[in-house]
């Protein structure tokens, strides 16, 4: 199986920056896509930003130019930079992981991760 274990949340002053890390474990045989998506109380999950196996990235319109995905593939990690966060950005946010398998190598599967906070005051 696969743990996706998300940290970095936390509690900022808008205007300021916060890191948020994934790790994926388990039993990997690669890693395609890598996302980062947020849900506000009363609101949709949606995509913050995602990460192709070729470090293409997508983001949200609302992120583009403050936010900044990158990968590590050797540490099966993704990580999410948030600068000049703004209180509209609080969420939990979550990490996907669109995993091969050992076992099932020509498939994928999505993995989420349990999320963390993410709170921004004015």
């Amino acid at each position: 199986q696969v743990q996706v274990e998300e940290s970095g949340g936390g509690l900022v002053q808008a205007g300021g920056s916060l890191r948020l890390s994934c790790a994926a474990s388990g039993s990997i045989f690669s890693i395609e896509a890598l996302g980062w998506y947020r849900q506000a109380p009363g609101n949709q999950r949606e995509l913050v930003a995602e990460i192709t196996s070729g470090s293409a990235t997508n983001y949200a319109d609302n992120v583009k130019g403050r936010f900044t995905i990158s990968r590590d593939n050797a540490q099966n990690t993704v990580y999410l930079q948030m600068n000049s966060l703004k209180p509209e950005d609080t969420a939990i946010y979550f990490c996907s992981a669109d995993v091969r398998l050992r076992a099932t190598p020509r498939f994928t599967f999505r993995y989420w991760g349990q999320g963390t906070q993410v709170t921004v005051s004015s």
